[in-house]
């Protein structure tokens, strides 16, 4: 497998992250370095990790993962999208807005939109890959592209206010659909 191949995984692999910053981004409460430090450093963690496990994992296991992991990527992403919406037609509650950069949130975003990496790394160990090379790119690549996609958030949650909130809780709903639906239907 050659680089270009990798970083291409690692790109379509971090989509997910790079969709999730923007709506964190758009809800106003992870502007400034550190919440992006810590949100680009969990999701590229977490990215860098799951095809690890999924590569030590091999075959055992790989049927027991693949049953319910998309219902859990599906769980968490509806959950966080929902708090988003909920929160943005209930503005007395501003003081009570979470900050998904901490906390469980961030811990529940990061597996969320990590899990398909596990496949990754499984099917780099069905065709004898090393996970290592891969598995730091995509780390990489996933931090940078949430760095840049919460950065793109917080502008357009400052320029359209809670309209950016709605939409970013939309989106991680629908990107939990979508998982849902891409391993049920194939």
């Amino acid at each position: 497998m050659n680089f270009w191949e990798i970083l291409l995984i690692a790109i379509s692999m971090a989509m997910d992250a790079f969709a999730v910053c923007l709506g964190a981004g758009a809800q106003g409460t992870t502007s400034g370095r550190r919440p992006a430090f810590r949100m680009a450093f969990h999701f590229g963690l977490f990215q860098f990790l799951m095809p690890v496990v999924g590569w030590f994992a091999g075959t055992t296991i790989a049927q027991y993962i693949t049953t319910y992991d998309h219902w859990i990527a599906f769980g968490l992403l509806a959950f966080v999208g929902g708090r988003m919406i909920w929160t943005a037609f209930h503005p007395e509650k501003e003081e009570e807005k979470a900050d998904p950069s901490r906390g469980w949130t961030m811990v529940l975003l990061s597996i969320a939109v990590s899990i398909d990496a596990l496949a990754v790394g499984l099917s780099l160990g069905l065709v004898g890959i090393s996970v290592w090379y891969p598995a730091i790119v995509i780390g990489i690549v996933t931090a940078l592209l949430s760095a840049i996609g919460l950065r793109i958030g917080n502008r357009l949650g400052e320029k359209f206010g809670r309209t950016m909130e709605i939409i970013g809780g939309i989106v991680l709903i629908g990107i939990g659909l979508r998982i849902l639906l891409g391993h049920m239907l194939g």
